[in-house]
């Protein structure tokens, strides 16, 4: 396993209770959920980086929305 690295991160009211929220509805660590959107931009930027697109899917309303990264 390779060596790990410590860091502060300052979230405002809003974003520490979406954080909490997600971490207490996946039933994951602050850390983890931090972890996975870490991976989750990653796999998107490299994605939308080679000319994919990510799209939002609504099968009932059959209604399909792109989402732009920045």
């Amino acid at each position: 396993m390779s060596d790990k690295k410590s860091m502060t991160l300052n979230l405002n009211e809003a974003e520490m209770a979406a954080l909490d929220e997600l971490a207490k509805s996946k039933e994951l660590s602050k850390t983890a959920v931090i972890r996975q959107a870490l991976r989750l931009y990653t796999l998107i930027e490299a994605r939308t980086a080679n000319g994919e697109k990510l799209v939002l899917e609504d099968e009932k309303l059959e209604k399909k929305a792109e989402l732009m990264v920045l």
